[in-house]
């Protein structure tokens, strides 16, 4: 797995949470969710390059 693609879902989770904060800032609950559903999809990726790193390495 590239390093830029672990920095790609870094900054996507990273991203999420901006969103989730500016969602609980200005009280907008689809804004929060969506930055939690962002930072989810970002945990899904960075779990699967793990796995792929874990094969890679064997």
């Amino acid at each position: 797995m590239g390093i830029g693609d672990k920095a790609k879902h870094a900054a996507e989770e990273a991203a999420g949470k901006l969103k989730e904060g500016a969602g609980k800032a200005s009280d907008d609950e689809k804004l929060e969710a969506e930055g939690q559903s962002d930072q989810s999809k970002a945990d899904l990726k960075q779990a699967g390059d793990d796995v792929k790193d874990a094969f890679n390495r064997r």
